[in-house]
């Protein structure tokens, strides 16, 4: 990756992609330059996820590329693409097996000091420390026997763990408790620093401080700043903090 301060090191350019007669993303562009925060921002059905999606190529775009440090990102394996990307989705994957297992799921050459220190970093050591047995309490199918907020938190340990260069965080707090949402947050702004990401935030609050923020609105960059900038400029995004966060 590029060393050159202040270069893009990620740049998206005319993102297109259509599932059938609905096109989902529909020529977005911008640039993210190494080491900021990129807050997403839309109402349900904009396009945030689908057009994360093709940043570790889940989905191939129609027309449209991707570049990390202008390598077209087509041109290279999906194993060198994706060594590089750590992912915090809406539906946290874990497997029946200790917590520490599912952590070590990142780096599984991990040692168990290593595991702790990331479950510290992630805000999940604590209630880890809690359960039946530790770092070996079997999680059980689907993680049934931990709450959503404590699966969020072990995917951040999981992903913090890897020490990806690129993050891209999907959240999901709407059936989270208070508690956890401030403790993923927080995780989640620690983390980030420093480090090239992409955050899909459903509540403003998750963005408001990041570098940089895209709305998008039926599949189309709409609007493009930092939240004071926004806003002035973006109807939609001042509807979603009045909504959520009160008069401007």
């Amino acid at each position: 990756m590029s060393n050159e301060e202040g270069q893009p090191i990620i740049r998206v350019k005319n993102l297109t992609k259509a599932f059938g007669s609905v096109v989902a993303v529909n020529d977005v562009s911008f640039d993210l330059n190494r080491g900021e925060v990129l807050g997403i921002m839309g109402p349900n059905g904009s396009g945030k996820t689908t057009m994360l999606n093709m940043i570790p190529r889940f989905f191939i775009p129609d027309q449209g590329q991707v570049l990390i440090d202008d390598m077209d990102i087509s041109r290279v394996t999906l194993q060198s693409l994706r060594r590089q990307i750590g992912i915090v989705t809406q539906q946290t994957v874990v497997f029946n097996d200790t917590i520490a297992a599912n952590i070590a799921y990142g780096n599984q050459e991990a040692s168990q000091q290593e595991i702790i220190t990331a479950a510290q970093r992630a805000y999940a050591h604590e209630f880890i420390e809690k359960t039946a047995d530790g770092y070996q309490t079997i999680i059980g199918e689907q993680g049934t026997t931990l709450s959503g907020g404590q699966l969020q938190r072990i995917a951040i340990a999981r992903a913090i763990l890897r020490d990806p260069a690129i993050l891209i965080f999907d959240e999901a707090m709407s059936q989270i408790d208070a508690d956890s949402e401030v403790k993923i947050q927080k995780a989640l702004a620690e983390f980030a620093r420093h480090r090239t990401s992409f955050i899909i935030a459903h509540r403003l609050s998750t963005v408001i401080d990041a570098d940089l923020i895209v709305v998008l609105d039926r599949g189309r960059l709409v609007a493009c700043g930092d939240h004071h900038s926004l806003l002035q400029q973006s109807n939609i995004y001042r509807q979603l903090y009045e909504i959520q966060l009160g008069p401007v």
